[in-house]
């Protein structure tokens, strides 16, 4: 069988509800590698906060952070890293919206460093896991790199409103997403970035063509590598709009999805 490049998100996919990976998908997974395919993480998370999962499968390969703005070899410094950062200026256009939608919270990452606009206990929760270096104070000021991505931290009522406005006036700029409850936080990248885009640089790499992709997803920030993949599996937990792009639907995270499908998809 020629290799597969295989493609797997974290939170909701390759991850259960307690953050961990089930023996069964670890074993398939390691048997998939001894069979000569390649397995890839692409997930939202930086890779600080994904390292440890990377790690655990004892992968050599590349992996896909920030949902495709930031793409690297752990292993091969010599690989380079693809990183599309949003730009500065615009950010700090959007500190500015601040007064007008009621943003509680802003703060931006630059690879893994954390930019705090003010000091906030609910968020410093979400990023503190791997350790990362913390700023806190106006970005407009302490803010001089292109970030990797930006988190507007709002009330639900507001954030519909600021979608809107992000749409309107940086239409071509930037791509931006709402995170599920209780979670009333816009995630913003870079226009154009998104998982496929950095599963392909990947899968051309290691000169694996699309219909040899195999891509497992649960989420909207997973839809392009959905659709883009040549087999692309939404999770049995995942959204509906997912579900309905997708090529096959397995079983949940919770129910060794991943590792029940490449177990039979790949005969291992």
């Amino acid at each position: 069988m020629k290799p597969y490049l295989i493609a797997l998100d974290l939170d909701g996919t390759l991850l259960r509800e307690d953050k961990t990976i089930s023996p069964l998908t670890k074993e398939v997974i390691r048997r998939a590698i001894d069979a000569g395919h390649v397995v890839v993480i692409a997930t939202g998370r930086p890779y600080r906060a994904s390292r440890m999962y990377y790690e655990e499968l004892n992968l050599t390969t590349p992996i896909i952070n920030f949902n495709g703005a930031f793409v690297h070899h752990p292993r091969q410094p010599s690989w380079g890293i693809r990183h599309v950062p949003l730009p500065l200026p615009v950010v700090k256009d959007i500190v500015e919206l601040g007064e007008t939608y009621r943003i509680k919270n802003i703060l931006a990452e630059v690879m893994d460093d954390v930019y705090f606009h003010e000091h906030d206990e609910v968020l410093l929760d979400i990023v503190r896991l791997g350790n990362p270096t913390v700023k806190i104070g106006d970005l407009r000021r302490s803010l001089s790199k292109d970030p990797t991505s930006v988190l507007v931290y709002t009330e639900s009522s507001h954030v519909e409103q600021i979608q809107s406005y992000l749409s309107d006036v940086y239409a071509n700029v930037l791509h931006h997403r709402r995170w599920n409850e209780p979670w009333h936080v816009i995630e913003i990248i870079r226009h154009g970035v998104h998982k496929a885009a950095g599963l392909q640089q990947v899968a051309d790499h290691f000169g694996i063509p699309r219909e040899r992709v195999i891509a497992f997803g649960d989420e909207d920030n997973d839809l392009e590598m959905i659709e883009w993949a040549g087999l692309g599996v939404a999770m049995g937990n995942a959204i509906e709009p997912l579900k309905t792009i997708a090529d096959d639907v397995t079983k949940t995270n919770e129910e060794d999805g991943i590792g029940v499908y490449l177990q039979d998809i790949l005969d291992l």
